[in-house]
């Protein structure tokens, strides 16, 4: 090969690296916030092997799994799939007071699947101190149980913790800073669990729903809880100088607040459930409709993915679940009405309401890959050029 060919092949492939390096750069950056879905088994009869491949069709990475059962579990061996279980709330004072009915628990929903399953963390009740507030005292003892039973069983990388809603521990929304738990929980029941996180590494687990504080804020502008970007959409925290450009990360730092209040600022923060609903029987729920529910499900996943954080929190929430994967399936009698409201991203019959991305590897990487390909390609023919035709100009 002549000197002028091998002169154009070098520079032909130190362009290429110099393109390749500059790419991730010119990538958004990478979050660090998995995001997935809950299920509920009991609001579907949709067959368990039918709810998995859903999932896996949706290349969601994630679902909480609200009092999962062994069949189910069953439906997610050997899946990418990570999974947070939830203990049910009527299980609560028979954990806090006997290790082994954790260890049954634990023999019946995790033992036989983990680690073909992959399980991370576990729930203890959710929402308890709204369905039973006199359990409060018993949720630190029952989470000692159920990690004292994890570790007789060897099984050290499954993470224990609880689910609060946020309207029924914190003060007050806004200014974040200005947060703090409420009383009488503050002292009794948070300072003790934010310990028992901590010397667990465990994370602090809220539901988290910008509709419902919506509902309760008039002054609340729809667009500001519906992630909609606008010149003047933003409130100011004049006690940090911080300025909110949605009302999720508003209800996040308020969290990130009061367990600083509390003594703990570094534990990470997962949000178990947040979601819009897409239907209501109450005909005043006028922006529970499913053009709003795309927009708010859209507007999470591309503020998570986007990897800004929060502004309190810049590398974001460790993990945040939509809510929910399935409606619930209609039935003659309901308890309230906000158990009719429809929250699911699919029907009942799993089929798609609208198209919406959990993960990179979906429509913006499936478009990276082809033109990473196209471009090695390329170059792959230029090589071939260059090297072996004989006549070539280079």
């Amino acid at each position: 090969m002549s000197p002028s060919r091998k002169t154009t092949l070098l520079l032909l492939l130190l362009s290429s690296l110099a393109f390749l390096s500059l790419l991730p750069s010119a990538l958004p950056s990478p979050t660090t916030t998995t995001i997935g879905v809950t299920y509920s088994p009991a609001n579907s009869t949709a067959a368990p092997d039918r709810v998995a491949a859903a999932v896996s069709a949706l290349r969601i990475p994630s679902v909480r799994l609200l009092d999962p059962t062994p069949r189910l579990l069953r439906a997610f061996l050997y899946s990418n799939t990570s999974l947070l279980l939830s203990v049910p709330n009527a299980l609560v004072p028979s954990l806090a007071a006997n290790r082994s009915v954790a260890l049954s628990w634990l023999y019946r929903h995790v033992v036989p699947f983990y680690p073909r399953a992959r399980v991370s963390a576990i729930s203890v009740g959710s929402n308890i101190l709204e369905s039973h507030p006199n359990y409060a005292g018993l949720l630190v003892p029952a989470l000692r149980n159920l990690q004292s039973a994890l570790r007789d069983l060897g099984i050290r990388d499954v993470a224990v913790s609880t689910t609060f809603s946020f309207v029924n521990v914190m003060t007050t929304t806004f200014p974040p800073s200005a947060a703090q738990f409420q009383e009488p929980f503050a002292e009794a029941l948070m300072k003790p669990l934010l310990d028992f996180l901590k010397d667990t590494n465990s994370s602090f687990m809220v539901n988290i729903y910008p509709y419902n504080l919506y509902r309760l804020r008039c002054e609340i502008p729809l667009g500001f809880a519906l992630f909609q970007e606008h010149p003047f959409m933003y409130r100011d925290d004049l006690t940090t100088g911080v300025r909110y450009r949605n009302l999720f990360d508003m209800m996040v730092d308020a969290v990130v607040t009061a367990m600083a209040v509390a003594g703990h600022e570094n534990i990470p923060v997962i949000v178990a459930e947040t979601g819009w609903p897409n239907s209501s029987p109450d005909a005043a729920e006028i922006d529970a409709n499913e053009h709003y529910s795309e927009m708010y499900v859209k507007g999470l996943l591309g503020h998570l993915r986007s990897g800004q954080g929060t502004p309190l929190r810049k590398e974001g929430v460790a993990e945040a679940y939509v809510y929910e994967l399935v409606d619930e399936e209609a039935k003659e009698t309901t308890s309230s009405q906000a158990r009719a409201r429809n929250w699911g991203i699919l029907y009942a019959n799993l089929s798609e309401k609208y198209e919406v991305q959990f993960s990179c590897a979906a429509r913006y990487c499936e478009s990276l890959e082809e033109l990473l390909i196209g471009f090695v390609l390329m170059l792959l023919i230029l090589v071939w050029l260059i090297w072996y035709i004989p006549n070539s100009p280079w």
